[in-house]
């Protein structure tokens, strides 16, 4: 299903990663998404992956691994709005997340599969998904969102990633 997200579908927060992915769909999205990033990380020379491009900014490593923790957090929220759970999801904090989860001391081939794994799940989770259910409800911290607007997010996160990492990290 292609988007036309509506008011009320999405904290306005997301709407920079929902505008760089909403215009395709949700499936189609997520594999290109996996395709393009995954060709484009391995091309990442080993003495970069624990580059950051500022103090304080995340290494190479640990934006991959954000992109994971992410996505595992927000398919959650996808499954739940699916089934129509309607119990509030609390949110997560990812500037705890990141330097808690020993990224730069991980394999690069291992984060690359581990990001393939996570994003191969989203994929057959969202491919899973009839309209009806692209289209319920639920909340997470604090604010409603659809479940086809968590595929949108997924898809645009990463490519807003992507783009930082070209940018200000090669």
């Amino acid at each position: 299903m292609q988007s036309q997200l509506k008011e009320g579908e999405y904290n306005p927060y997301y709407g920079t990663y929902i505008s760089k992915a909403a215009h395709i769909d949700i499936v189609q999205g997520l594999q290109s998404g996996k395709k393009e990033f995954v060709d484009f990380i391995k091309t990442i020379p080993r003495e970069k992956w624990s580059y950051a491009y500022a103090e304080g900014k995340w290494t190479i490593a640990e934006v991959l691994q954000h992109l994971i923790d992410t996505e595992r957090v927000f398919a959650y929220r996808a499954l739940r709005f699916a089934r129509n759970d309607k119990t509030p999801i609390m949110g997560f904090d990812q500037d705890t997340y990141v330097p808690n989860s020993n990224a730069n001391n991980y394999n690069k081939k291992d984060l690359i599969s581990d990001f393939e794994a996570v994003r191969n799940s989203s994929i057959s989770l969202f491919n899973g998904f009839t309209d009806e259910m692209l289209l319920r409800i639920g909340e997470a911290s604090g604010s409603p969102m659809s479940t086809r607007a968590v595929g949108y997010i997924l898809a645009g996160h990463q490519k807003h990633h992507f783009e930082i990492i070209r940018e200000r990290y090669l």
